[in-house]
Parts: C-alpha cells; sequence; structure tokens
C-alpha cells in the first residue's frame, strides 16, 4: 500500500495535524502534505495552520478508490478446492480481513453470495498461507495482499478501506456489497 494511502486512511482514523500522521506512520512531513494536496484540492479536506479537517468523507474515498492499484499489493493468489466458508476458517491469525468476507464479519450479512475471499497478511501470514494454500491451477479464489508494516492488528480491515477495496475488485457480486456498505456508512443519497 502506498504511503500516501496510509495517510487517507489515518484521516478517516481521525488525524488532526499533519504532524500527528506523520509521527504515527514514521514518514515526513512533506509526503504528509503531498499525500493531501489532492484532497485539499478537490475540497475533500481542509488544511488549516494547524491542523486540518475532513469536509467531504465520500469525495475523499472516491478519489481514494479511483487511485487505488490493488493489483500491486497482491503477493500471493490461489485457487483452494474448498467452499468459502472452509478458506475462511483456516485462516491463520494476524489476518486482516477485506472485500467479500470483511463485510460478512462486520456486518454478520451478505448482500450477494460470493466465491473469493481477500485478506491482508505480513511476510509470516503469507507464509502460513502458502503452506496451507498450495499454488493451484484454475481461477484464483484466494488473493492475499501485502500488509503494511503499521496497519492495525484488526481482523477487519477499516470501513474506508474495506469500500476502496471492493470499489476495485472486477466481480459482478463486488457491485452489490459496495451498494450496501455505501448504505452502512451513511453515504447513499
Amino acid at each position: 500500500m502506498l504511503k500516501s494511502e496510509l495517510v487517507f486512511l489515518e484521516i478517516f482514523r481521525g488525524a488532526k495535524t499533519q504532524k500527528e500522521i506523520a509521527e504515527r506512520l514514521g514518514i515526513s512531513l512533506s509526503t504528509v502534505n503531498n499525500a493531501l494536496e489532492p484532497l485539499a484540492r478537490i475540497g475533500a479536506i481542509e488544511k488549516r495552520n494547524f491542523g486540518l479537517r475532513l469536509v467531504d468523507r465520500e469525495k475523499a474515498l472516491i478519489y481514494w478508490a479511483s487511485a487505488r492499484n490493488l493489483e500491486k499489493d497482491i503477493v500471493y493468489k490461489t485457487r483452494a478446492e474448498l467452499p468459502v466458508s472452509g478458506i475462511e476458517g483456516l485462516m491463520p491469525s494476524g489476518v486482516a480481513f477485506t472485500a467479500f468476507t470483511g463485510f460478512r464479519l462486520r456486518f454478520r450479512e451478505v448482500p450477494a453470495d460470493y466465491s473469493e475471499v481477500y485478506v491482508y497478511a505480513d511476510d509470516e501470514g503469507v507464509a502460513e498461507l502458502k503452506k496451507r494454500f498450495p499454488q493451484k491451477e484454475g481461477p484464483a479464489n484466494l488473493t492475499v495482499l501485502s500488509k503494511p508494516e503499521n496497519f492495525a492488528a484488526e481482523k477487519i480491515v477499516p470501513n474506508e478501506l474495506l469500500f476502496v477495496d471492493l470499489w476495485n475488485l472486477k466481480e459482478w457480486y463486488a457491485r452489490e456489497f459496495l451498494k450496501a456498505l455505501r448504505q452502512k456508512m451513511g453515504l447513499e443519497q
């Protein structure tokens, strides 16, 4: 995940200053400022002398979703000859669910049937996943994304990252999940 995307996530987590974001992420103030510039330009955030404020949550989310390249974060894909529930049940500790499973676990509902599992994992988690789900030919139904070092230890990614990841998936039912998530987040008009 790009540093700018981690900056966006910190804004959604309630960061009030660029300095706070820089310290949380261990990056420079100039990196934070450069990441925030597009959001300020489109009016999604307001930069002040001593802080910043999220002005338009939906606009910021859509900007991030449009800029995100999920493919760059994929570290492993394979085909598991198991139902989705079987794949989900064999996940090692430390992974963070996103996309369809993340939505199901957070809201205890599914807007549509799904057949793929997406997770974030660190290097240790990826190694364990490769043991549990060896490389196999066929359409991938398990996709592992690189988990940033400073990523929270949550079992499910935050709603904002869930939104961005769903936005970037090609499966037809991603749209159904995204529509339901928009409602849950209060973004539907």
